[in-house]
């Protein structure tokens, strides 16, 4: 019996790139020995989770994620709680499309991003996150520096990409607020003011990629950072740390693997959010558990170092160099 591919795609993610490439990518799946036929998400909530809960149940055996990183999640979110989950392949369609980064999956030419699938050795099994009843792919966090991803336009997306957070970022650092935590994780505890916490399954988070340097994408833990109470210079200094790699042995920063950690705040007055891969995920106490190897994946498998650590693009790593400079000169004044 022939295998059967449901593409889900978001028809208005990013510029819209979808429209003119479909019938190439419908090509490619059957040319991969796939009976492939697609699905346009409309405005409904959960459009993209529904259709991908309802393929699974009818025994597709490829699902394809094709839109940003929200399209992403929600397929993700529609078959993770399954016992037979479909094979997942990506196509980016978004803005900051980390997940494809991480993958190396191709994100500026969503025809070679499909054409991973003709190579039969192009997929492994990832990690998932599992915050209370949702999953997530990449990241989970809380904190002021965090809600910036709600505050960014879906225009500013598009044009700016992941350079919009970035500005957005820089103008909420007067703005950030250390909310009392008790962080349990893995038998440990952490009790005090935070402005930030990362749950990372991957190195790539809002396209930077030096964040969490060491993140591998299979082992069962998740990589986590607490960034301590700090000012607005502080702040500063540390995010610059961060886009050269070198802040995780910096004292305001605790960094662990965990695969099982637990967040609430202690301070009735504090809502602390949590963001699932750049997208409200509920409010904390939240409980969350590293999934191992959970989903079979499509990637560029070749491309990913054992480090898990990708290139830098080149518009990236100027936009970093221009803060870093900004950074230090500040320290000299």
């Amino acid at each position: 019996m022939r295998k059967r591919a449901r593409i889900i795609y978001n028809p208005v993610a990013g510029r819209e790139a979808m429209h003119d490439d479909l019938a190439d990518i419908l090509t490619i799946y059957e040319q991969a020995g796939y009976e492939t036929s697609a699905f346009a998400t409309t405005p409904e909530p959960d459009s993209a989770k529904h259709e991908a809960t309802r393929a699974a149940n009818e025994g597709f055996d490829l699902l394809v994620a094709a839109g940003g990183d929200g399209t992403l999640n929600e397929v993700i979110n529609g078959i993770a709680g399954l016992e037979k989950r479909p094979r997942l392949a990506i196509i980016p369609a978004g803005t900051t499309n980390d997940y494809a980064r991480a993958l190396h999956v191709p994100r500026e030419d969503p025809v070679a991003a499909a054409k991973l699938i003709l190579n039969k050795d192009n997929h492994f099994k990832i990690d998932l996150g599992k915050a209370g009843d949702n999953y997530f792919m990449n990241i989970a966090a809380g904190g002021t520096l965090t809600e910036l991803t709600y505050d960014v336009s879906t225009q500013m997306k598009s044009l700016f990409g992941y350079l919009a957070y970035f500005a957005k970022g820089a103008e909420m650092l007067p703005q950030v607020k250390p909310v009392h935590m008790n962080i349990k994780y893995d038998g440990q505890e952490f009790d005090g003011m935070a402005s930030t916490v990362f749950l990372a399954l991957t190195n790539s988070v809002g396209g930077f990629e030096q964040i969490v340097p060491d993140a591998a994408l299979n082992d069962g833990m998740f990589s986590l950072i607490i960034v301590k109470d700090s000012n607005m210079v502080g702040l500063m200094q540390l995010m610059a740390k961060a886009l050269k790699g070198t802040h995780l042995d910096d004292p305001r920063v605790i960094y662990v693997k965990a695969k099982d950690v637990q967040i609430t705040p202690l301070d009735t007055k504090d809502r602390l959010m949590i963001n699932l891969d750049g997208e409200y995920g509920g409010d904390a106490p939240m409980h969350f558990q590293a999934l191992k190897q959970h989903l079979d994946i499509v990637a560029d498998v070749s491309a990913i170092p054992e480090n898990a650590i990708a290139s830098i693009d080149p518009d990236m790593k100027k936009a970093e160099d221009d803060f870093v400079r900004g950074v230090d000169q500040i320290g000299k004044e």
